[in-house]
């Protein structure tokens, strides 16, 4: 019994891990809290923890406000600007709806796990309800990445992988328009 309530545990500070992950890469918080050469730093006696695996598909596609704020520069046509506004309205409500979902849940599993004699079976219940909240996630925003990105010419992608890559370099270096934060 104590193993599987350690196994919880390690399972729900996982997920609060990830989900404060992607908090502060939202936020714009730095990934490194010590400078270099500072106590706790890179060079200090506790160097700060190994930033978590970046997104494997990141680099194969595009976030959507990145997208749209370089609408003029790409190009894009009415019936492109129109479809992508849509889809992203779409995903936008169906996200908040499933963050709500997944707040519930969370709480659920948080008031399963706060007696002191733990059912086990409930909980792994409880927690098979969240995980699969976070898949509809995952599922929503890549299914948003890919419409988007199946919509692009290859010449549009072709510059918004310039942009990825070269940010100072591609349309908007001039100051016209800032470069957009990164998305997950």
């Amino acid at each position: 019994m104590k193993v599987a309530i350690a196994v919880v545990f390690a399972i729900a500070f996982l997920i609060a891990t990830v989900v404060m992950g992607q908090q502060q890469q939202q936020a714009g918080q730095p990934g490194h809290p010590h400078p270099p050469n500072m106590p706790g730093g890179e060079n200090g006696p506790n160097p700060p923890p190994h930033p978590p695996n970046p997104d494997p598909l990141a680099h194969l596609m595009f976030p959507p406000d990145m997208i749209m704020m370089h609408a003029r520069e790409l190009n894009l046509t009415d019936d492109q600007k129109t479809f992508m506004r849509g889809e992203i309205q779409k995903t936008t409500a169906s996200f908040q709806d499933l963050q709500w979902k997944l707040q519930d849940q969370m709480e659920a599993l948080q008031e399963l796990m706060k007696s002191t004699s733990v059912n086990e079976q409930q909980v792994m219940a409880q927690l098979d309800k969240v995980l699969d909240i976070e898949r509809d996630v995952k599922r929503l925003h890549l299914g948003l990445a890919v419409r988007l990105k199946n919509r692009l010419t290859p010449e549009q992608q072709e510059q918004l992988h310039n942009m990825q890559h070269h940010p100072g370099m591609g349309p908007g270096a001039d100051g016209n328009a800032p470069e957009p934060p990164p998305i997950q």
